[in-house]
């Protein structure tokens, strides 16, 4: 797995781009908003964050005027008991 892509063990899901894509701003304009950088919001946006203060989500609520919930998601990890449904 290189740097660039989520782990696929991880659960939780950022839905930072679809938040962005309903309201047509862009990172630099949210990170504007939410006093952050843009590197700092683009790890959790591109999945690779591996832990986040509570105080970035507050921000990124108020700046995209959203709640947690619309900001984090749950993906159920793939059952390696279950056979894959053809194709």
């Amino acid at each position: 797995m290189s740097p660039a892509e989520p782990d696929p063990r991880q659960h939780i899901a950022v839905r930072l781009d679809e938040l962005l894509a309903e309201r047509g701003m862009t990172l630099t304009e949210l990170s504007h908003r939410a006093q952050g950088t843009v590197v700092d919001l683009s790890i959790p946006k591109n999945g690779r964050a591996k832990a986040i203060r509570f105080s970035t989500p507050v921000k990124l609520c108020e700046a995209l005027d959203c709640r947690p919930g619309d900001l984090l998601g749950y993906r159920a990890a793939p059952n390696p008991m279950e056979e894959p449904s053809p194709s």
